[in-house]
């Protein structure tokens, strides 16, 4: 199936351009983007235009930053194409809803991604826990993000997420393995004096859990969730890669370069399959800390 790749950053050149590559289902054969290209692909610089010359791309897949995504998931379900989103789906809830419901209108599927949940060990956590109890949890996601987005002010501005631009990686991890389903009581963020978005979040939820993202973490990255249960403790670290049980390693690889060749494996399940998957829970909780947050001015940050 033809695909075309819109926004070329990154994220784009690092997972999703050698996913498609790599990829027996997809053929990658156009790019849109204001400044990135990928050799050998025909690059257009308007979704518009793309969608106008290439009537054969059966589906799009939009890497945009979460503001100006909604109107390019919109332009690209009416010309007919099946959708699908990088994380996190879009900018706000209603306007996720919305494409939901244009994609269901359209008969198109819409494939709202979160790619920690392919992580190789995610499915083995799910699966031990299933039918235990939670007693209580500590999340860990501390990283730099001066390394994963260099100079990419958007990150900071309205809509930009901030430090949940990774936080939610580990929200939807913990949402897709839990048995019983958690909800946030409590927020604190750290928001620089020069920015719009917060640069640390401290979280608290139901049955237990807590949360300590930051993005001021140099040298070795955390990206752990710890969980004790009735069976013992376990623990997911390396973003879902390595699991333990009772500090043992049970399962899992030293690499996170698995999770976007699955996804879109994914996607085109979905498609040949006529349907959708639009799991929203991990932006509900993202929405749910900057409504009950308490918010703490920190020092400015620069790049």
């Amino acid at each position: 199936m033809k695909i075309a790749l819109v926004g070329i950053g990154k994220i784009a050149l690092d997972q999703h351009v050698p996913a498609l590559a790599a990829s027996a289902d997809w053929e990658l054969v156009a790019t849109v983007s204001r400044h990135g290209q990928v050799p050998g692909v025909e690059a257009f610089a308007s979704i518009g235009a793309m969608l106008e010359a290439r009537p054969d791309v059966e589906a799009v897949s939009l890497c945009l930053p979460p503001v100006p995504r909604f109107e390019a998931a919109a332009a690209a379900l009416r010309a007919g194409r099946h959708v699908m989103l990088e994380k996190p789906p879009g900018a706000t809830l209603a306007e996720v809803h919305a494409l939901e419901a244009l994609a269901g209108e359209r008969g198109l599927t819409l494939f709202a991604t979160w790619h920690s949940r392919m992580a190789h060990a995610v499915a083995a956590a799910k699966g031990w826990l299933a039918g235990r109890q939670v007693l209580s949890g500590r999340i860990t996601w501390r990283e730099d993000v001066r390394k994963w987005h260099p100079g990419q002010d958007w990150v900071f501005e309205p809509g930009g997420m901030g430090v949940f631009d990774p936080g939610i990686n580990a929200l939807s991890i913990l949402t897709e393995i839990l048995p019983v389903p958690v909800h946030l009581t409590g927020a604190e963020l750290e928001v620089p004096a020069n920015r719009q978005a917060p640069i640390a979040a401290r979280l608290a939820f139901t049955g237990g859990i807590s949360a300590d993202f930051d993005w001021r973490q140099e040298g070795p990255q955390t990206w752990d969730i710890e969980l004790q249960t009735d069976a013992g403790p376990m623990a997911l670290r390396l973003g879902g890669n390595v699991l333990e049980i009772d500090g043992k390693r049970a399962e899992g690889i030293e690499s996170i370069m698995g999770e976007y060749p699955a996804l879109y494996a994914r996607m085109a399940a979905l498609v040949r399959a006529g349907a959708s998957d639009v799991d929203l829970s991990p932006m509900v909780l993202v929405a749910d800390a900057f409504t009950l947050g308490r918010r703490r001015t920190a020092e400015p940050f620069a790049f």
